[in-house]
């Protein structure tokens, strides 16, 4: 069965929506909900006295839910939440480091995610049975997991089996995938990759089966197998919305990574041109983009990395470098805050925040936290229990090839 959520149903999230915090040239200013409503995306209702709520009462309310609540609930930040949130956070980092750390919070009977649905699904998936994870807007979803629908998934699997065999593909799922492909990945002897282990997971799939099955992100995919040395000729494309993914069999045959047809709608809006233009005005700049960037873009840049790197590259910069960033502008903007010593800027000059990951407002944060004060629990997100196993499964399966590598280095 697929994962389920408590509450209201979680639409997919629209790339359409992405451009409709965009802003050329200015900040993003936090404003009360109700103004951020008029934006043209989907919204979660909430209670009208939350959406005219300015900054200070939202401050002040929320701080006083927290105190209520004490260590009955833990409030965990991704780094691309904007700051009026993250400020609220216990902890801040990316998903599958927050979900592990709330895992860890025996005492936290609440886990409230701030970041998008997927993570509060992984959240759910790692923690304990006495805790309950809540999304405080269940609107905020992720345009990328959501490219990768449990039903297309699945007959891409019978397809793949049909043409090749069983047992001739491993599938590897990016953590920025539904529980439902986790589990797909559980209980058919593959594993879970994040942007900073991708290499590793993709080898050890290697070392299983002849072929690997990568989603939902085609971009990181391909940048990890070519970085493995997987010749171009031999990396395929599926597209979903064609027969037998628009490949020949022949094509399956010859191929060794089958890419599923997926992309960040954020990190597909970094160009070269905008890498040409930032050495063109500092000749001395550093550029760093996340793998989920497009092939050329990463070819062209000088670093590439996960968001934890790309946040040690930057603080561990030396006083007065230049760092072009390519990737999500809340995080560019809290590391030019964090560096003062340094120049950092984003290499897209229109500022375009993660659009589902913005509809996390500090208002949505109040009510659900004022809901728990009140001993109800909104938002929910819960997974059904054989699906939770086997995304497990899978996770630990990445748990496990982790620590077995790390122990061989340390030998060798």
């Amino acid at each position: 069965m697929p994962a389920k959520t408590i509450g209201v149903p979680v639409l997919p999230a629209s790339e359409l929506e992405q451009g409709e915090f965009c802003r050329p040239g200015v900040d993003l200013e936090a404003r009360p909900l109700a103004e951020e409503m008029g934006a043209n995306i989907r919204w979660q209702s909430i209670p009208g006295e939350y959406a005219r709520l300015d900054a200070a009462q939202l401050d002040a309310r929320i701080g006083a839910a927290r105190r209520a609540l004490g260590s009955r609930a833990v409030v965990l930040g991704h780094h691309y939440q904007r700051e009026e949130v993250i400020k609220y956070a216990d902890l801040q980092g990316d998903s599958f480091k927050l979900s592990q750390h709330a895992a860890s919070q025996a005492e936290a009977e609440y886990i409230v995610f701030c970041g998008v649905h997927f993570m509060a699904e992984t959240a759910d998936v790692l923690s304990a049975d006495h805790q309950q994870v809540i999304l405080p807007n269940l609107t905020a979803g992720c345009s990328m997991a959501d490219m990768a629908p449990t039903d297309d998934v699945l007959d891409c699997w019978d397809d793949l089996a049909e043409v090749l065999g069983e047992g001739q593909v491993a599938p590897v799922a990016y953590m920025n995938s539904t529980a439902d492909i986790k589990a797909l990945c559980g209980r058919n002897g593959g594993i879970i990759c994040t942007s900073s282990n991708a290499q590793a997971m993709m080898a050890w799939a290697f070392e299983q089966r002849p072929k690997v099955l990568f989603l939902p992100d085609e971009h990181l995919g391909r940048n990890t197998a070519l970085a493995l040395g997987v010749p171009e000729e031999r990396i395929v494309v599926w597209n979903p919305w064609k027969r037998l993914g628009r490949l020949t069999e022949a094509q399956l045959r010859e191929a060794r990574v089958i890419l599923w047809r997926g992309h960040c709608a954020v990190h597909t809006r970094f160009r070269v041109h905008q890498i040409d233009a930032a050495r063109a005005q500092f000749p001395d700049v550093t550029v760093i983009v996340h793998p989920e960037c497009t092939r050329e873009v990463v070819e062209a840049a000088d670093l590439n990395g996960s968001t934890e790197r790309i946040i040690a590259a930057v603080n561990g910069g030396a006083p007065g470098s230049v760092w072009a960033v390519g990737t999500e502008i809340n995080l560019v903007h809290r590391l030019q805050l964090l560096n003062p010593d340094k120049r950092v800027f984003c290499l897209d000059p229109v500022v375009c925040p993660c659009s589902t990951m913005y509809r996390i407002h500090p208002a949505y944060v109040a009510w659900v936290l004022e809901r728990l004060v009140e001993g109800a629990v909104v938002n929910r997100v819960e997974v059904e229990p054989a699906t939770k196993a086997e995304a497990r499964a899978s996770l630990q399966r990445m748990l496990d090839v982790t620590a077995a590598r790390t122990l061989a280095a340390a030998r060798d």
